[in-house]
């Protein structure tokens, strides 16, 4: 059986983008960042934090290291990592999503997204943040 690979997933409260970069400069790999501005998700964050990081993703060849700023404009301690589970299939991802989240508490449904994946978060039963993401085939371009 292929094992989905876990990867952290961290929140900060305006200043992701400098502490990817830290975490860049101290572990090497290559550093995406993707802001607010632009994407359907800027409708949803006050105007003056479409600057912040929707998604960064720090990637080398032993790990991956994914962040955002908080779209709701401010993260606690103990609110500021979720696990995240990058499925391999459409079926994967709603098991995983069935499972991980029964008795616990839905933040977003299992839908698809405008990044082209389906995209469900929860807290489990024990209050654990999970984010589960399948990235769809996308069709071959002619």
């Amino acid at each position: 059986m292929n094992t989905p690979r876990l990867t952290p997933y961290l929140t900060f409260n305006g200043n992701c983008r400098e502490a990817m970069t830290f975490y860049q400069q101290c572990l090497g790999g290559e550093l995406t960042v993707q802001t607010f501005a632009g994407t359907p998700a800027a409708e949803q964050v006050a105007p003056e934090a479409l600057q912040n990081v929707m998604h960064a993703i720090l990637t080398t060849p032993d790990m991956v290291l994914m962040a955002s700023d908080s779209g709701l404009g401010f993260a606690a301690k103990g609110d500021m990592i979720s696990l995240s589970i990058n499925c391999q299939s459409a079926e994967e991802i709603q098991r995983l999503y069935r499972l991980l989240s029964a008795g616990g508490t839905i933040n977003m449904e299992l839908q698809d997204t405008f990044w082209g994946a389906t995209f469900g978060m929860f807290a489990d039963q024990y209050g654990i943040d999970w984010m589960l993401n399948y990235d769809k085939p996308q069709p071959a371009q002619q």
